[in-house]
């Protein structure tokens, strides 16, 4: 255990750990030190000194988000030398920052307007820079906007894509006045490897970094006297959308949030999990035939192991990182893709609508999502398979917009036909929910009995760990699968691309024999995805993880296979898991990308 601390804050006794930071001891005893280069996800930078504290006997100040508490330290976060450094510093930010903040997307959640705010930054001392510069607009991505004039050059968003994501897609150019956040050669963030993930967007203190929007067009689609508009959700939006709108972290609202859709005006409003569902099936069909090829016919060409194919920043991720790895990638679309081509083809004729009068919206917790509805190769429908990509934050905006309130709105159900589904669906919003979804399935198709876990909670699959392994011996199969008595299914589960890639590096070094890889761009799963509520942290994606087992546990129905809606489609559309209509419709391709 390591040594204590001890030292005062603001004439406060407190008594840490040996390491701690004086912000984080501060933060123990309720003390607030405002920061903007900061945050809980990311290593210690000091770069904007927003959070200087007074030391008894120092002259300096210090940088309390950098500097290590020491015995007998008497702190002051309050003293008149810090509150006139820590204005100036923020006069100085403001005035390198354009500041219309009335049409900023960001306006009334940017940490440098609450900062300003509390500071009473009016008349600035400091001349406006921001003419004096030539500042661009990147808007070519279907996903990010990123915007020069609203960068403080905090470098959030660097040490987010280089360290949590080990992409690099931005980085610091230039120095002194120069100094920017840029990207290769300064390329569109279209052109470059970005993956859209939104985890810069996430930590973004200001608008600089935002998600591009379509709620105007989803709004012009909705009043259209002709269009029929078709809304999903997916399953870490119902346990995030509440943050976005008072709620505590880890509310599931899924009545509510269904309410609010109808309210707002959509037509038919249906679940993602009833794809995610579909998901499973197609997915661990895949997986099975694919160790059958392997293991009984010898099929060197079938690539083993198998991985997901859900999220959208992951499948970017190894078309640019690890392209030869292109064929290891299960061809089933993501569930809201594949509800999109569902939903211009199956569910169209269902209602008697004509596919070119369906508009197909989608509620994501990711801002990937919007590029992935944007390639060229999810129209399979014959139409662009799904519209309009919204992120948690944008539908609570929505929400807001339409005078709402939320908290008060009575628990309503999905529509059906597309509304049901399962438990196994749910925990897809989780880092290691598709692992064991297909789990609980695959396992109970082989061998005709339940997962050999307590309540089908497969837990060495669960938690915040980078990465995580689970093996389950397959042991007196049915006789169609009787090749696979004995073998013990190796799988692996990584969320944030930084441990996709330590994964994938150990499958091309020959270190692991995984037979199903679950990677997840973003830390936590979809449950921390670019397009959630904002702050991020550890804690609260904890209490969204927590929700989503909740609302596991309360489903009737609790794996893939025994979702009624799924046998129905099947029965009166697809015909069979991997034949002709499923493969139509509901798999894919991918593509290989250059490596900048």
């Amino acid at each position: 255990m390591s040594d204590k601390v001890n030292l005062r804050i603001d004439n406060i006794a407190v008594s840490v750990e040996e390491g701690t930071t004086i912000l984080e001891a501060a933060r123990k005893v309720n003390i607030r030190i405002p920061t903007l280069c900061h945050h809980e996800d990311l290593c210690v930078a000091g770069n904007c000194r927003v959070c200087m504290v007074e030391q008894k006997g120092s002259d300096r100040l210090l940088p309390s988000c950098a500097m290590p508490v020491s015995e007998g330290m008497e702190i002051q976060t309050n003293s008149l030398k810090v509150r006139s450094a820590r204005k100036q510093i923020i006069e100085l930010l403001v005035s390198e920052h354009r500041a219309d903040c009335t049409r900023c997307y960001k306006n009334g959640k940017c940490e440098l307007q609450e900062l300003a705010s509390e500071y009473i930054i009016g008349e600035n001392g400091f001349i406006d820079l921001v003419p004096l510069k030539v500042l661009t607009i990147d808007n070519f991505s279907p996903s990010i906007i990123k915007d020069d004039s609203k960068c403080i050059r905090c470098q959030r968003c660097v040490r987010t894509c280089d360290q949590l994501q080990n992409i690099g897609a931005l980085t610091v150019a230039y120095k002194g006045k120069d100094m920017k956040i840029s990207s290769f050669y300064e390329k569109p963030m279209y052109e470059v490897v970005c993956t859209n993930c939104g985890q810069c967007v996430n930590r973004c203190p200001t608008g600089a970094l935002t998600e591009k929007t379509y709620l105007e067009q989803v709004w012009s689609a909705i009043n259209h006297e002709k269009k029929h508009v078709v809304v999903q959700t997916a399953p870490a939006v119902r346990i995030a959308l509440g943050e976005a709108l008072g709620m505590p972290a880890g509310e599931i609202v899924t009545g509510k949030m269904v309410s609010a859709l109808r309210r707002l005006g959509f037509d038919s409003v249906l679940d993602t999990d009833f794809t995610a569902d579909l998901t499973i099936i197609e997915e661990g069909n895949e997986l099975l035939q694919r160790l059958k090829k392997v293991l009984v016919d010898g099929d060197k060409s079938v690539k083993i192991p198998m991985t997901t194919s859900c999220s959208p920043g992951w499948v970017k991720f190894i078309e640019h990182t690890f392209p030869e790895y292109l064929d290891n990638v299960s061809t089933a679309k993501s569930p809201q893709q594949m509800f999109g081509s569902l939903a211009k083809t199956y569910y169209a004729k269902k209602i008697e609508v004509e596919a070119d009068d369906i508009v197909s919206v989608s509620v994501m917790p990711c801002t990937a999502k919007k590029y992935e509805a944007d390639r060229p190769e999810m129209r399979s429908s014959g139409y662009k398979d799904v519209d309009f990509v919204l992120t948690t934050r944008e539908l609570a905006l929505m929400i807001k917009q339409a005078g709402i309130d939320f908290a008060s709105l009575p628990e309503d159900e999905y529509d059906s036909f597309m509304g049901e589904s399962s438990g196994a669906a749910v925990i897809f919003g989780a880092t290691g929910g598709v692992m064991e979804a297909a789990l609980r399935t695959a396992y109970e198709v082989v061998t005709g009995r339940e997962v050999p876990f307590d309540d089908l909670n497969i837990t060495p699959v669960r938690g915040m760990e980078e990465i995580k392994e689970a093996a389950v011996k397959i042991e007196n199969p049915l006789p169609e699968w009787s090749f696979l008595d004995g073998v013990e299914l190796k799988t692996c589960v990584a969320h944030g691309l930084s441990n996709a890639k330590k994964v994938m590096e150990a499958v091309k070094e020959g270190k692991v024999d995984y037979h199903f890889i679950e990677i997840m761009a973003c830390p936590g799963g979809c449950l921390g995805g670019g397009g959630q509520p904002i702050p991020t942290s550890p804690a609260i994606r904890e209490k969204r993880s927590q929700a989503i087992y909740r609302e596991d546990s309360m489903k009737p129905i609790r794996k893939s296979h025994e979702n009624p809606e799924v046998l129905q489609i099947y029965e009166e559309f697809l015909k069979k898991p991997l034949g002709e209509k499923s493969h139509e419709l509901l798999h894919t391709h991918y593509t290989e990308r250059n490596r900048y």
